[in-house]
């Protein structure tokens, strides 16, 4: 199978990116994020995440996020909304696109949002519903394709299971996600070879972290699988909450470097995308996590 001729990068950065720093990130900050990131030629941008701030306190200022961003057209402003209360804030900010969230394991569902697989989908049914009313479109998430830290090694079927309840429930895209990136290029194109029976390739991402080391390699044994949408986090930022010290998602700037030396089209401008990822990482106080953006900082 060719390599796909263009790619979308989807910017998780300013939610899955930020959402597990301890540090007070202030609103400006995160919209000056989400505006370098648009101005770098990002066309979709993970903003916010509409959740109770008891559990996620750094996304407590997403609404206000939302008012203070400059949106640009043909730009894509989404948000995650796990939950109607959160579909509801969501909407009241104006957002377009939301994001929901299922696991392939049964452990990381009870342990991460106290429910089983079938419960947690059947939770979205009336934010599909809502959204269909609204004209919201909903991106789906699925975690732990290729590895959970509770059960180990998770059954190919098992994904494509829960990314055709998504894709059949109405997600319009369903983002598979190495949560503990123990995933490798074998296991990866097993993965889409399976799940790709299920739901149709063009309608599936990839959202790979790089605990292992792992995540350039598993982008590009997915693009041999003809899969043309990443997920990926400016600078590298989000840890991994299951491997102390490990990093989490992959850097866009690194993602993006090599989608350039394969010739593949993105629209984005790498030097601005290195811009965007040094200015919040100077806001949080370290080096970027992108290698990239060290190596060409380093000239």
């Amino acid at each position: 199978m060719p390599l796909p001729a263009k790619v979308r990068l989807v910017e998780v950065g300013p939610r899955d990116g930020l959402q597990n720093e301890a540090q007070p990130i202030s609103v400006a900050d995160k919209v000056r994020l989400v505006d370098d990131l648009t101005a770098a030629g990002l066309s979709y941008v993970e903003v916010g995440s509409f959740v109770s701030p008891k559990w996620v306190p750094q996304m407590a200022g997403s609404a206000e996020v939302f008012a203070g961003i400059r949106q640009q057209p043909g730009v894509t402003y989404a948000a995650l909304a796990p939950n109607m209360r959160g579909f509801e804030d969501a909407l009241g900010a104006g957002v377009k696109e939301v994001a929901v969230f299922a696991a392939a394991s049964e452990s990381f569902s009870q342990r991460n949002i106290n429910c089983s697989i079938s419960e947690s989908l059947q939770r979205f049914v009336p934010i599909m519903d809502a959204a269909r009313q609204h004209g919201v479109r909903v991106r789906g998430y699925v975690s732990c394709v290729l590895g959970c830290p509770y059960e180990g090694q998770v059954d190919a079927a098992q994904v494509a299971a829960v990314a055709r309840e998504l894709y059949e429930m109405g997600c319009y895209e369903v983002s598979l996600g190495d949560t503990i990136g123990t995933g490798t290029p074998g296991a990866t194109r097993h993965l889409f070879n399976v799940v790709g029976a299920q739901v149709p390739r063009p309608q599936l991402a990839g959202h790979f972290h790089d605990t292992y080391g792992q995540a350039l390699a598993n982008v590009y044994a997915s693009l041999l699988e003809g899969i043309s949408v990443f997920d990926s986090s400016v600078a590298g930022l989000g840890g991994c909450p299951y491997a102390k010290g490990a990093s989490g998602n992959v850097a866009s700037e690194d993602v993006l470097y090599m989608l350039q030396g394969l010739g593949i089209e993105t629209g984005i401008d790498l030097e601005k995308l290195i811009e965007a990822g040094q200015r919040i990482s100077l806001v949080l106080g370290r080096a970027t996590g992108s290698r990239v953006a060290r190596a060409r900082n380093a000239c």
